[in-house]
Protein backbone atom coordinates (compact mmCIF):
# COMPACT_ATOMS: atom_id res chain seq x y z
CA UNK A 1 0.00 0.00 0.00
CA UNK A 2 2.77 2.42 0.94
CA UNK A 3 4.48 1.86 -2.40
CA UNK A 4 1.24 2.38 -4.35
CA UNK A 5 0.47 5.55 -2.38
CA UNK A 6 3.93 6.89 -3.14
CA UNK A 7 3.48 6.13 -6.84
CA UNK A 8 0.15 8.00 -6.95
CA UNK A 9 1.54 11.00 -5.14
CA UNK A 10 4.57 11.03 -7.45
CA UNK A 11 2.40 10.84 -10.54
CA UNK A 12 0.27 13.72 -9.35
CA UNK A 13 3.36 15.82 -8.64
CA UNK A 14 4.78 15.08 -12.08
CA UNK A 15 1.48 15.97 -13.74
CA UNK A 16 1.33 19.22 -11.80
CA UNK A 17 4.88 20.08 -12.81
CA UNK A 18 4.13 19.37 -16.44
CA UNK A 19 0.96 21.49 -16.27
CA UNK A 20 2.93 24.35 -14.75
CA UNK A 21 5.54 24.06 -17.49
CA UNK A 22 2.89 24.14 -20.23
CA UNK A 23 1.18 27.13 -18.61
CA UNK A 24 4.47 28.97 -18.37
CA UNK A 25 5.26 28.39 -22.05
CA UNK A 26 1.78 29.43 -23.11
CA UNK A 27 1.85 32.67 -21.14
CA UNK A 28 5.40 33.66 -22.12
CA UNK A 29 5.66 36.87 -24.21
CA UNK A 30 7.14 36.47 -27.68
CA UNK A 31 10.68 37.71 -28.07
CA UNK A 32 10.93 41.35 -29.14
CA UNK A 33 11.55 41.88 -32.85
CA UNK A 34 15.11 43.00 -33.50
CA UNK A 35 15.51 46.59 -34.65
CA UNK A 36 16.21 47.18 -38.31
CA UNK A 37 19.80 48.38 -38.65
CA UNK A 38 20.42 50.99 -41.35
CA UNK A 39 23.74 52.28 -42.67
CA UNK A 40 23.71 55.56 -44.62
CA UNK A 41 26.74 56.22 -46.83
CA UNK A 42 27.07 59.89 -47.84
CA UNK A 43 28.45 61.25 -51.05
CA UNK A 44 31.43 63.63 -51.01
CA UNK A 45 30.67 66.79 -49.06
CA UNK A 46 29.31 65.14 -45.93
CA UNK A 47 26.39 66.30 -43.84
CA UNK A 48 27.19 70.03 -43.97
CA UNK A 49 26.18 70.61 -47.59
CA UNK A 50 22.85 72.20 -46.50
CA UNK A 51 21.11 70.07 -49.10
CA UNK A 52 21.49 66.60 -50.59
CA UNK A 53 23.44 64.67 -47.92
CA UNK A 54 21.84 66.67 -45.12
CA UNK A 55 18.39 65.71 -46.36
CA UNK A 56 19.30 62.02 -46.54
CA UNK A 57 20.49 62.20 -42.92
CA UNK A 58 17.24 63.94 -41.97
CA UNK A 59 15.35 60.97 -43.42
CA UNK A 60 17.45 58.54 -41.40
CA UNK A 61 16.89 60.52 -38.19
CA UNK A 62 13.18 60.55 -38.86
CA UNK A 63 13.23 56.77 -39.24
CA UNK A 64 15.13 56.43 -35.97
CA UNK A 65 12.56 58.58 -34.21
CA UNK A 66 9.36 57.25 -35.76
CA UNK A 67 10.25 53.67 -36.63
CA UNK A 68 12.77 52.88 -33.91
CA UNK A 69 15.47 51.75 -36.32
CA UNK A 70 19.15 51.76 -35.45
CA UNK A 71 21.15 53.98 -37.78
CA UNK A 72 24.75 54.87 -38.54
CA UNK A 73 26.28 57.31 -41.01
CA UNK A 74 29.47 56.63 -42.99
CA UNK A 75 31.01 59.83 -44.39
CA UNK A 76 32.65 59.69 -47.83
CA UNK A 77 35.46 62.23 -48.10
CA UNK A 78 36.40 61.09 -51.60
CA UNK A 79 35.27 58.58 -54.21
CA UNK A 80 37.86 56.17 -52.79
CA UNK A 81 35.67 55.86 -49.69
CA UNK A 82 32.59 54.54 -51.50
CA UNK A 83 33.42 50.83 -51.62
CA UNK A 84 35.04 50.67 -48.14
CA UNK A 85 32.06 52.47 -46.54
CA UNK A 86 29.45 50.38 -48.34
CA UNK A 87 31.34 47.17 -47.56
CA UNK A 88 31.73 48.04 -43.89
CA UNK A 89 28.01 48.70 -43.60
CA UNK A 90 27.18 45.32 -45.09
CA UNK A 91 29.88 43.34 -43.28
CA UNK A 92 28.91 44.83 -39.91
CA UNK A 93 25.47 43.29 -40.25
CA UNK A 94 23.37 46.29 -41.19
CA UNK A 95 20.10 45.12 -42.72
CA UNK A 96 19.80 48.03 -45.16
CA UNK A 97 22.66 50.02 -46.68
CA UNK A 98 21.68 53.27 -48.41
CA UNK A 99 24.05 54.95 -50.88
CA UNK A 100 23.44 58.67 -51.29
CA UNK A 101 24.21 59.71 -54.85
CA UNK A 102 24.46 58.91 -58.54
CA UNK A 103 28.26 58.74 -58.46
CA UNK A 104 28.07 55.70 -56.18
CA UNK A 105 26.20 53.56 -58.71
CA UNK A 106 28.97 51.20 -59.82
CA UNK A 107 30.39 50.91 -56.30
CA UNK A 108 26.98 50.01 -54.90
CA UNK A 109 26.41 47.42 -57.63
CA UNK A 110 29.77 45.79 -56.92
CA UNK A 111 29.27 45.65 -53.14
CA UNK A 112 25.67 44.48 -53.43
CA UNK A 113 26.87 41.51 -55.50
CA UNK A 114 29.27 40.55 -52.69
CA UNK A 115 26.53 40.75 -50.04
CA UNK A 116 23.42 39.26 -51.69
CA UNK A 117 21.55 38.83 -48.39
CA UNK A 118 21.83 42.52 -47.50
CA UNK A 119 19.24 45.03 -48.68
CA UNK A 120 20.67 48.03 -50.55
CA UNK A 121 19.09 51.25 -51.80
CA UNK A 122 20.60 54.11 -53.77
CA UNK A 123 19.48 57.69 -54.31
CA UNK A 124 19.36 59.02 -57.90
CA UNK A 125 19.99 55.67 -59.59
CA UNK A 126 17.45 53.45 -61.32
CA UNK A 127 18.02 49.93 -60.00
CA UNK A 128 16.99 48.06 -63.19
CA UNK A 129 19.72 49.90 -65.12
CA UNK A 130 22.59 49.38 -62.69
CA UNK A 131 25.74 47.59 -63.77
CA UNK A 132 25.22 43.84 -63.49
CA UNK A 133 21.59 44.41 -62.41
CA UNK A 134 22.01 43.37 -58.75
CA UNK A 135 18.83 41.80 -57.40
CA UNK A 136 19.09 43.26 -53.89
CA UNK A 137 19.17 46.99 -54.71
CA UNK A 138 16.21 49.38 -54.77
CA UNK A 139 16.37 52.74 -56.54
CA UNK A 140 15.23 56.03 -54.99
CA UNK A 141 14.63 58.30 -57.97
CA UNK A 142 13.10 61.74 -58.45
CA UNK A 143 11.43 63.72 -61.24
CA UNK A 144 13.98 66.54 -60.99
CA UNK A 145 12.77 67.97 -64.30
CA UNK A 146 9.46 68.86 -62.63
CA UNK A 147 11.11 70.76 -59.79
CA UNK A 148 13.40 72.45 -62.33
CA UNK A 149 10.35 73.42 -64.36
CA UNK A 150 8.82 75.28 -61.42
CA UNK A 151 12.09 77.13 -60.85
CA UNK A 152 12.17 78.07 -64.52
CA UNK A 153 8.66 79.50 -64.26
CA UNK A 154 9.70 81.58 -61.26
CA UNK A 155 12.92 82.76 -62.92
CA UNK A 156 11.28 83.80 -66.18
CA UNK A 157 8.49 85.59 -64.33
CA UNK A 158 10.79 87.86 -62.30
CA UNK A 159 13.64 88.34 -64.80
CA UNK A 160 14.05 91.90 -66.04
CA UNK A 161 17.09 91.33 -68.25
CA UNK A 162 15.42 88.42 -70.06
CA UNK A 163 18.54 86.35 -69.30
CA UNK A 164 18.60 83.60 -66.68
CA UNK A 165 21.20 80.93 -65.88
CA UNK A 166 22.01 77.67 -64.16
CA UNK A 167 25.19 76.37 -62.52
CA UNK A 168 25.51 72.58 -62.53
CA UNK A 169 28.08 70.53 -60.65
CA UNK A 170 28.92 67.55 -62.85
CA UNK A 171 27.04 66.80 -66.04
CA UNK A 172 25.15 63.77 -64.76
CA UNK A 173 21.48 62.80 -65.33
CA UNK A 174 19.93 64.15 -62.10
CA UNK A 175 21.71 67.49 -62.52
CA UNK A 176 20.78 67.81 -66.18
CA UNK A 177 17.16 66.88 -65.44
CA UNK A 178 16.86 69.92 -63.14
CA UNK A 179 18.43 72.17 -65.79
CA UNK A 180 16.39 70.76 -68.67
CA UNK A 181 13.13 71.38 -66.82
CA UNK A 182 14.29 74.86 -65.84
CA UNK A 183 15.07 75.89 -69.40
CA UNK A 184 12.00 74.25 -70.92
CA UNK A 185 9.44 75.89 -68.64
CA UNK A 186 11.18 79.27 -68.57
CA UNK A 187 10.76 79.36 -72.34
CA UNK A 188 7.13 78.34 -72.02
CA UNK A 189 6.62 81.45 -69.89
CA UNK A 190 8.81 83.72 -72.05
CA UNK A 191 9.71 82.25 -75.45
CA UNK A 192 12.27 85.01 -76.06
CA UNK A 193 14.25 84.42 -72.84
CA UNK A 194 17.94 83.52 -73.02
CA UNK A 195 19.14 80.65 -70.83
CA UNK A 196 22.81 80.28 -69.91
CA UNK A 197 24.26 77.11 -68.43
CA UNK A 198 27.64 76.06 -67.07
CA UNK A 199 29.26 73.35 -64.94
CA UNK A 200 31.73 73.76 -62.09
CA UNK A 201 32.92 70.11 -62.36
CA UNK A 202 32.60 69.97 -58.58
CA UNK A 203 29.98 69.46 -55.90
CA UNK A 204 31.99 70.81 -52.96
CA UNK A 205 34.30 73.76 -53.79
CA UNK A 206 32.13 76.87 -53.51
CA UNK A 207 34.64 79.13 -55.25
CA UNK A 208 34.27 77.14 -58.46
CA UNK A 209 30.49 77.61 -58.59
CA UNK A 210 30.84 81.24 -57.64
CA UNK A 211 33.16 81.84 -60.58
CA UNK A 212 30.71 80.24 -63.04
CA UNK A 213 27.84 82.32 -61.62
CA UNK A 214 29.85 85.55 -61.78
CA UNK A 215 30.59 84.92 -65.46
CA UNK A 216 26.89 84.38 -66.11
CA UNK A 217 25.96 87.53 -64.22
CA UNK A 218 28.53 89.32 -66.40
CA UNK A 219 26.47 88.14 -69.38
CA UNK A 220 23.35 89.83 -67.94
CA UNK A 221 21.83 86.89 -66.03
CA UNK A 222 19.67 88.27 -63.23
CA UNK A 223 18.54 84.85 -61.89
CA UNK A 224 21.02 82.07 -61.05
CA UNK A 225 19.82 78.52 -60.38
CA UNK A 226 22.33 76.41 -58.46
CA UNK A 227 22.34 72.65 -59.16
CA UNK A 228 25.65 71.75 -57.56
CA UNK A 229 25.09 70.78 -53.94
CA UNK A 230 27.48 72.40 -51.48
CA UNK A 231 29.46 73.97 -54.31
CA UNK A 232 26.30 75.75 -55.44
CA UNK A 233 26.23 77.79 -52.25
CA UNK A 234 28.98 79.82 -53.93
CA UNK A 235 26.66 80.55 -56.87
CA UNK A 236 23.97 81.78 -54.50
CA UNK A 237 26.54 83.97 -52.76
CA UNK A 238 27.53 85.48 -56.11
CA UNK A 239 23.88 86.33 -56.75
CA UNK A 240 23.56 87.94 -53.33
CA UNK A 241 26.71 90.06 -53.71
CA UNK A 242 25.49 91.35 -57.08
CA UNK A 243 21.87 92.00 -56.09
CA UNK A 244 20.58 89.22 -58.33
CA UNK A 245 18.15 86.43 -57.61
CA UNK A 246 19.35 82.98 -56.65
CA UNK A 247 17.40 79.71 -56.74
CA UNK A 248 18.30 76.89 -54.37
CA UNK A 249 18.22 73.15 -54.95
CA UNK A 250 17.23 69.96 -53.09
CA UNK A 251 16.59 71.59 -49.73
CA UNK A 252 14.46 74.71 -49.30
CA UNK A 253 17.41 77.10 -49.16
CA UNK A 254 15.39 80.20 -48.42
CA UNK A 255 17.05 80.22 -44.99
CA UNK A 256 20.15 81.61 -46.72
CA UNK A 257 18.46 84.95 -47.25
CA UNK A 258 15.78 86.88 -49.11
CA UNK A 259 17.94 86.86 -52.28
CA UNK A 260 16.86 83.23 -52.73
CA UNK A 261 13.78 83.58 -54.93
CA UNK A 262 12.69 79.98 -54.29
CA UNK A 263 14.17 76.48 -54.42
CA UNK A 264 13.74 73.40 -56.58
CA UNK A 265 12.96 71.04 -53.74
CA UNK A 266 13.85 67.38 -53.94
CA UNK A 267 12.73 65.56 -50.84
CA UNK A 268 15.57 63.12 -50.40
CA UNK A 269 14.55 62.86 -46.76
CA UNK A 270 11.12 61.52 -47.74
CA UNK A 271 12.71 59.09 -50.19
CA UNK A 272 15.10 57.75 -47.56
CA UNK A 273 12.45 57.55 -44.83
CA UNK A 274 9.87 55.78 -46.98
CA UNK A 275 12.47 53.31 -48.25
CA UNK A 276 13.51 52.48 -44.70
CA UNK A 277 9.85 52.12 -43.76
CA UNK A 278 9.36 49.60 -46.57
CA UNK A 279 12.35 47.62 -45.32
CA UNK A 280 10.60 47.15 -41.98
CA UNK A 281 7.70 45.37 -43.72
CA UNK A 282 7.18 42.45 -46.05
CA UNK A 283 6.39 44.91 -48.87
CA UNK A 284 10.07 45.52 -49.62
CA UNK A 285 11.03 44.78 -53.22
CA UNK A 286 14.44 45.18 -54.83
CA UNK A 287 15.31 45.51 -58.48
CA UNK A 288 12.73 48.30 -58.86
CA UNK A 289 12.52 52.03 -58.13
CA UNK A 290 10.53 54.25 -55.83
CA UNK A 291 9.65 57.37 -57.88
CA UNK A 292 9.11 60.73 -56.19
CA UNK A 293 7.48 63.50 -58.23
CA UNK A 294 5.21 66.55 -57.94
CA UNK A 295 2.11 64.37 -57.84
CA UNK A 296 3.17 62.48 -54.69
CA UNK A 297 4.96 65.45 -53.10
CA UNK A 298 8.47 64.16 -53.75
CA UNK A 299 9.61 67.30 -55.60
CA UNK A 300 8.28 70.84 -55.80
CA UNK A 301 9.19 74.43 -54.97
CA UNK A 302 10.30 76.01 -51.73
CA UNK A 303 9.03 79.16 -50.08
CA UNK A 304 9.00 82.23 -52.28
CA UNK A 305 11.07 85.19 -51.07
CA UNK A 306 9.15 87.90 -49.28
CA UNK A 307 10.94 90.38 -51.55
CA UNK A 308 9.74 88.77 -54.76
CA UNK A 309 7.74 91.17 -56.96
CA UNK A 310 4.03 90.36 -56.93
CA UNK A 311 4.78 87.52 -54.56
CA UNK A 312 1.18 86.35 -54.10
CA UNK A 313 0.65 86.12 -57.85
CA UNK A 314 3.89 84.18 -58.27
CA UNK A 315 2.92 81.71 -55.55
CA UNK A 316 -0.44 81.17 -57.24
CA UNK A 317 1.24 80.73 -60.62
CA UNK A 318 3.59 78.09 -59.23
CA UNK A 319 0.62 76.34 -57.67
CA UNK A 320 -1.12 76.25 -61.05
CA UNK A 321 1.97 74.85 -62.79
CA UNK A 322 2.30 72.25 -60.02
CA UNK A 323 -1.23 71.03 -60.75
CA UNK A 324 -0.48 70.89 -64.47
CA UNK A 325 2.67 68.86 -63.82
CA UNK A 326 0.84 66.49 -61.50
CA UNK A 327 -1.92 66.07 -64.06
CA UNK A 328 0.48 65.39 -66.92
CA UNK A 329 -0.43 68.56 -68.83
CA UNK A 330 3.20 69.69 -68.75
CA UNK A 331 5.95 67.18 -69.47
CA UNK A 332 9.41 68.75 -69.27
CA UNK A 333 12.40 66.82 -70.67
CA UNK A 334 15.27 65.38 -68.62
CA UNK A 335 17.99 66.08 -71.19
CA UNK A 336 19.77 69.38 -71.70
CA UNK A 337 19.82 70.33 -75.36
CA UNK A 338 21.78 73.60 -75.14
Amino acid sequence: MAIRKWMVVGSLALAAALALTVASVGSAKPAATAKLRVALVTDIGGLNDKGFNALAYKGLKQAQSKLGVEGRVFISKSAADYIPNLSTGASKGYDLVIAVGFLMSDSTAAVAKRFPKTKFAIVDVSAPFMKGKPKNVRGIVFAEQEAGCLSGVAAATVSKSNVISSVGGLKIPPVDAFIAGYQFCAKKVKPSITTLNGYSQDFVAQDKCKEVALNQIGESSDVVFQVAGGCGLGALQAAKENAKWGIGVDNDQGFLGSHVLTSATKKVDAGVFQTIQLATTNKWKAGIDGLFNVKNGGVGFGKVSTKAPNRASLVNLLGKWSKDLAGGKVKPPRTVTE
